[in-house]
């Protein structure tokens, strides 16, 4: 009889499992947290092979902290502040990680023509934008010309997973760690076996799949409003990557002057020019990021000719006197009819 009783139990419970997984309806799951100096997010719909939220959120955030190990200037012992504090001309292992994406952006400055440049970091701290943060002052000509000594993504050569600085240059992949680490997230996702979901990291954005009612993942192209979420533009992703690059959040100013962030390599100094928000659509977010800076740098004129020749979805918004007026790339015009 005990027997019969445990077959019985073990029968039922088999039952209830069947039962579980047959009668199993996906449900849309949100999980955020910080992560690079800013905070990640995470929305999803759970299948049958995933639906234990908690350990996927907490294996997202290993992914998370071991990008920002890897590539944090923040972090005296990542693996980047480590390759910073190297010898000059001596030939450096590194990992596959800090390898693609080093790569990925010394293609896109070569494409850009050294708008975007990944050893900016000496001109960033010194006007006070970098980790080594600074009372927010304007620079002298001397200092400005001194730090541009330590500036150019040539003197970095990268082959075989082994980096070579050709200068004392400084890395610095805030321009596109991001972009990398929602990637990495997708990543970590798919081999969850999860069909459909958007990430979030600091604004840069990947999504994959539809919505339980068959829609895409709809975002919002956030306008230039002195601090205030407005949408700007409504735009729904299918399988594709987004980044936004913009000045309008990280600046200072002095003598009525304002300073942004993003500074010109070239110059040494912040840019000037009127584009103050571009928006990049891409198949990896790392791209989107890196091109989404690489194209504000550049300016309204000179980076819509780039994403022309690029094929690239760009929009842009261009501060004018009256407010903003929209610029956008011939690949992005089918984002345009979205409601």
């Amino acid at each position: 009889m005990p027997k019969k009783i445990v077959f019985i139990g073990a029968f039922l419970v088999g039952l209830a499992l069947i039962y579980r997984v047959l009668s199993f309806t996906p449900e849309l799951v949100s999980f955020s947290g910080p992560t690079m100096g800013t905070t990640y997010t995470v929305k999803l719909y759970t299948n049958k092979t995933a639906q234990n939220v908690g350990f996927i959120k907490d294996e997202i955030d290993l992914v998370l902290q071991q990008v920002n190990k890897t590539m944090s200037t923040y972090d005296p012992s990542s693996e980047l502040s480590l390759l910073n504090q190297a010898t000059i001309n001596e030939s450096i292992a590194i990992s596959d990680e800090l390898n693609y994406v080093i790569k990925t952006a010394l293609e896109i400055s070569e494409e850009a023509g050294g708008a975007y440049d990944i050893t900016v970091g000496p001109l960033a701290n010194l006007w006070g934008f970098g980790p080594q943060k600074q009372p927010d002052r304007v620079p002298t000509e001397q200092e400005i010309a001194q730090a541009k000594m330590r500036v150019g993504y040539q003197l970095l050569t990268v082959e075989d997973k082994q980096l070579l600085k050709n200068g004392n240059v400084y890395i610095d992949l805030s321009s596109i760690a991001k972009g990398f680490g929602v990637d990495q997230v997708a990543s970590r996702l798919d081999e969850f076996g999860i069909t459909s979901y958007l990430v979030e990291i600091g604004g840069e954005i990947v999504a994959k799949g539809t919505k339980d009612d068959g829609s895409l993942w709809r975002i919002a192209i956030e306008k230039p409003n002195g601090g205030h979420s407005i949408a700007q533009k409504i735009i729904d992703l299918d399988n594709v990557a987004i980044a936004t690059s913009g000045d309008y959040r990280n600046y200072f100013e002095r003598n009525g002057v304002r300073y942004s962030h993003l500074i010109d390599p070239k110059t040494g100094k912040p840019i000037t020019h009127k584009l103050v928000s571009v928006t990049v659509i891409a198949n990896s977010t790392v791209e989107a990021d890196g091109y989404s800076t690489a194209i504000n740098i550049l300016g309204p004129d000179k980076g819509l000719d780039f994403a022309e020749r690029k094929k690239l979805p760009v929009y842009m918004l261009v501060k004018t006197d009256l407010g903003f007026i929209e610029k956008y790339s011939s690949s992005f015009e089918p984002y345009l009819s979205i409601d």
